[in-house]
């Protein structure tokens, strides 16, 4: 199947958010997706995780992520169904990454293993960082948070596809790698053709 995209549409976009399970993809898209479109990236873990893994309180969150989608031009990078009603009221395209279950875990392994051996800091500031024993062996694993939540979102997000109007968001999935570089080519062929301002 042929991904149709809209290229004239596409080079309109100013404000996305990209959702999807953990191991998507969702960050690398997204920023991708941004650097193609010349919009900004917010990654949203970097908005709610704080020192040593602490939570932002939830109305402090929402004024952050308020504060971000107050602005005119923005990817925004992570799910949190929570702030929908917010992160949602002006947004113009929603990407959905929705790659098959074992692709998700296996992506999700491997990057979690490759963090905790590299010892990385995953938001500058927060002394977060993977560990074997977390990624593993714990309760909150996201390898485990990861393969529970996989039915569930996408049960979730084909719901908001199909009560989404389409006049005002444009909701896009996309189901394999391939189909994931085709948009991003159509991304960069959108703004390359578009009519300089």
């Amino acid at each position: 199947m042929t991904l149709e995209i809209d290229l004239s549409r596409l080079a309109r976009i100013r404000r996305v958010n990209v959702i999807g399970t953990s191991g998507s993809g969702k960050s690398t898209f997204s920023r991708r997706l941004a650097d193609a479109l010349r919009l900004p990236h917010v990654e949203m873990d970097r908005l709610f995780w704080g020192p040593n893994w602490r939570e932002c309180p939830t109305p402090k969150f929402f004024k952050k992520i308020e504060a971000a989608t107050r602005e005119e031009e923005w990817v925004l990078d992570g799910n949190y169904t929570r702030t929908t009603a917010i992160k949602w009221e002006r947004v113009q395209l929603v990407v959905w990454l929705d790659l098959p279950f074992w692709r998700t875990v296996w992506r999700v392994t491997g990057r979690s293993f490759s963090r905790a051996l590299s010892g990385s800091e995953l938001w500058p500031g927060t002394g977060n960082r993977e560990t074997l024993a977390k990624a593993f062996l714990s309760r909150d694993s996201v390898i485990l948070w990861a393969m529970t939540t996989h039915g569930r979102h996408r049960r979730e997000y084909s719901l908001l596809m199909d009560v989404a109007d389409p006049d005002q968001v444009w909701f896009v999935r996309l189901r394999s790698p391939r189909e994931v570089e085709g948009f991003l080519r159509a991304a960069r062929e959108a703004m390359s053709s578009a009519p300089s301002t």
